[in-house]
């Protein structure tokens, strides 16, 4: 049964840079009541996400910006504790953008049930949810890797990056990770089967990828944009093919660094970038779920979750995330499952 306060992370200030707890305000209010059509929803599992330090600016890219004193957004996997509408019950498990709360009120739009029978809870906000939707979507659909490819993946351990990876491995690519610690480098390698690792932060990327790449680049998954990726630039095939998913090394930059700076690259070599969202094929979703958690029962697919305890220890797993700390997909238990 729902307890009588309801916990909240809201946005106390729009951060310059780098986050800051002072930009995070945890407040208390009374449990809500759903209304008739509505839900009362519990938060089990809360995902922390790159995508929201944009939604903390007041520039409108592809998503509205938060205003000061909303709550922060956020995934959710969570239990329905009160049912006033006929579409769902009490005790069945969800998944939905409902925010960095303990509790929330829906009236059912975005959410969906989750499949107890695919995985694990958490993973239907990693490996089964937004970040494995956009890996395999981004990668297959936008990608077109061949049998034979040669594949860069940026962020390469992270909650996209380490499934891209993996799908790669599975359509028969030669598949390169660039991460920035010897830990992760070695986890890419000897537990997710990459044939390189490349550490950004140690090593001369453009130098390491003409080594680990001799024939060039034929598919980059983009996650970080930047640095990493003029280097890859320099790599490219005849044909080559961008995935362009994220770019966290600028999401903290006031002043964004001059750019795109190598993209008459693109030209002589006939190649092309593309950006996306995991939106787009939103109605494909089950269907990438399925092949996922078919790939992971086979043990083709792997995953690895950096889970941190308490709704309240929410920011600074989040400051840590926009500083490269976390080591998988980042998650916060609220509570048990």
């Amino acid at each position: 049964m729902a307890g009588s306060v309801n916990r909240q992370v809201t946005l106390g200030a729009r951060p310059v840079n780098y986050p800051r707890e002072s930009d995070f305000i945890l407040v208390e209010s009374p449990v809500p009541e759903p209304d008739e059509g509505e839900v009362l929803v519990q938060t089990i599992w809360l995902s922390l996400d790159p995508y929201i330090r944009g939604r903390m600016r007041t520039v409108h890219a592809y998503a509205t910006p938060m205003e000061l004193g909303q709550v922060i957004v956020g995934g959710v996997v969570g239990r329905i504790i009160r049912s006033r509408t006929p579409a769902f019950s009490e005790g069945e498990i969800v998944e939905g953008s409902l925010g960095w709360q303990e509790y929330a009120v829906s009236d059912g739009s975005g959410l969906r049930r989750v499949d107890l029978e695919l995985g694990p809870l958490s993973t239907a906000l990693g490996v089964l949810g937004m970040p494995g939707m956009t890996a395999y979507f981004g990668f297959l659909e936008v990608g077109q890797p061949r049998t034979g490819d040669t594949v860069v993946v940026s962020a390469a351990s992270g909650a996209v990056g380490q499934v891209v990876g993996q799908i790669s491995r599975i359509m028969g690519c030669r598949t390169i990770g660039v991460a920035g610690s010897p830990a992760k480098i070695d986890y890419i390698i000897n537990e997710l089967g990459f044939d390189a690792g490349i550490n950004y932060k140690t090593e001369n990327v453009s130098d390491s990828l003409g080594a680990a790449c001799p024939l060039g680049i034929d598919v980059y998954f983009d996650n970080v944009g930047g640095e990493v990726t003029d280097a890859v630039f320099d790599h490219l095939n005849l044909g080559a093919r961008i995935s362009l998913c994220g770019s966290i090394s600028q999401y903290n930059q006031d002043e964004p660094e001059p750019g795109p700076r190598k993209m008459g690259l693109l030209v002589g070599r006939q190649a092309k970038a593309e950006g996306f969202l995991v939106s787009q094929f939103r109605d494909r979703h089950d269907e990438g779920r399925r092949r996922i958690a078919t790939w992971m029962r086979e043990g083709k697919i792997k995953y690895k979750e950096d889970v941190v305890e308490g709704l309240e220890n929410a920011p600074r797993a989040f400051m840590g995330l926009m500083q490269g700390e976390n080591f998988g997909k980042l998650l916060i238990k609220v509570s048990d499952e």
